[in-house]
């Protein structure tokens, strides 16, 4: 295997999305980088720092600049990242006004910029992802909110549930995690401009107004100060990251659970094939969502580590930021596409929902059949009574409600506690409160 699923020709088309990945390339990095320079010399220009002429022919240079990728790789192993070597050959292409070039910045301002750049497009697209995943499962769980199916706990046979209350539950995560992308979106997509230390003493007293320029020039907004050390945005946004995956997670372990043979109640259609065994259909979206989630939630904590940097720069920190976030993004976009994918070929066996009601000999209805007793006799003596029935129904060819018939003489209208859909409680009720929540 691989080192990056992102990069891999075997791995790639399983456990990466191309359009996401594309934006975390060498080429996209270079490209934000010189983004930056070029609005770093405009918004200069507007603060009245460097003359206008100047400006402008940094702009042009940066987009004609066709970089040495050899000597920018030495550069990285040399200063431990690549800006110090493209500034110098920026500097070369703009000629005349290569004094101009990066004045008063750093290597973090450029670094933190160009990936913030590259951070806006893909939350975009995440929110839009989002929201035709919300509607597609918005739909199922309308549309399934009467199919009937036992629900589990510990993996075993509890109650009686529907489908649409199961799907509603996969849907209200992702609806709180479109509110929390609204929300941290201004916190983590801000400018970067600081300087050495994040005095941007180099611009004298231009410092703030070059930075509010700079925030103009790229659309992206203008903190307090530089927050060179202050990394709580990119840590938030690497936990919103692990959250979707997991609440991505929890719908591939449930398809999968719910698409093994002695189940089968669903399939996600992937129609994963063995290598040994023909009659073999693995669900392998819903296996690589539980694999996505997990490798993200292990590596948000690799997060956490650069909000304890030392004074007024971290370098091994920084480092572990490229190393982590953008393969969090990258994974969880691999993750928005699978689920997607499985939600659009989703299959439902209504009839096998029904029939493995049955296997427990309907075992699942003690909890009605208790409520029903206890209407005539005490709770406790109703609860013990359902509890004896219960094992003789375990036994194959039992049936809990033909032996509660035989064990009490109770009035009690079996044939209604019998009904599987007559015991669903407020079901209905939360898939119209989920269906609305997702609409708002």
């Amino acid at each position: 295997m691989t080192g990056s699923p992102q990069s891999s020709a075997l791995l790639g088309p399983l456990l990466s999305d191309p359009s996401t990945s594309a934006r975390f390339t060498d080429e996209s990095a270079v490209r934000a980088l010189l983004e930056f320079e070029a609005a770093l010399a405009r918004a200069q220009a507007s603060a009245g720092v460097i003359p206008a002429p100047a400006a402008e022919a940094i702009s042009r240079a940066a987009a004609d600049l066709e970089p040495d990728w050899r000597r920018l790789g030495a550069g990285s192993a040399a200063s431990g990242h690549p800006v110090a070597e493209l500034v110098a050959q920026l500097r070369v292409a703009a000629g005349g006004a290569a004094d101009f070039v990066h004045r008063g910045a750093t290597a973090q301002d450029a670094v933190d910029t160009a990936l913030t750049l590259r951070l806006v497009p893909v939350l975009e697209d995440f929110d839009r992802r989002l929201s035709g995943l919300i509607a597609d499962l918005a739909a199922k769980a309308r549309g399934h909110r009467r199919t009937v199916m036992a629900g589990r706990t510990r993996h075993q046979q509890a109650v009686p549930i529907t489908l649409g209350l199961k799907v509603a539950g996969w849907l209200l995560p992702l609806v709180r995690h479109r509110q929390r992308l609204s929300e941290l979106r201004p916190r983590v997509l801000l400018v970067q401009l600081g300087g050495p230390a994040g005095t941007l003493a180099g611009l004298g007293r231009d410092g703030v107004r070059v930075l509010e320029e700079l925030g103009k020039e790229l659309q992206l907004g203008v903190p307090c100060a530089p927050w060179h050390t202050q990394r709580d945005g990119f840590a938030e946004l690497a936990g919103w990251l692990a959250m979707v995956s997991g609440s991505l997670g929890k719908i591939g372990t449930d398809l999968g659970l719910l698409a093994q043979t002695e189940v089968g109640e669903v399939s996600e259609g992937s129609a994963g094939t063995s290598s040994a065994m023909p009659q073999k259909c693995n669900p392998v979206r819903a296996e690589s969502l539980v694999a996505l989630a997990r490798a993200n939630a292990g590596l948000v904590g690799s997060m956490h580590h650069p909000l304890a940097l030392a004074h007024e720069r971290g370098g091994s920190e920084w480092t572990l930021e490229w190393l982590t976030l953008p393969q969090m993004v990258c994974q969880t976009a691999a993750g928005l596409r699978l689920a997607d994918s499985a939600m659009a070929e989703l299959e439902v066996d209504a009839d096998r929902m029904r029939a493995n009601m049955r296997l427990s000999g309907r075992g699942l209805l003690a909890e009605a059949a208790s409520a029903a007793l206890a209407a005539s006799m005490p709770v406790s003596e109703a609860a013990a009574l359902v509890r004896r029935a219960s094992l003789r129904a375990a036994h194959p060819g039992g049936d809990l409600i033909r032996s509660l018939r035989k064990m009490t003489e109770a009035p009690v209208a079996w044939e209604a506690v019998g009904d599987v859909s007559a015991w669903l409680g407020s079901s209905d009720a939360f898939i119209n409160r989920a269906l609305a929540t997702a609409k708002a």
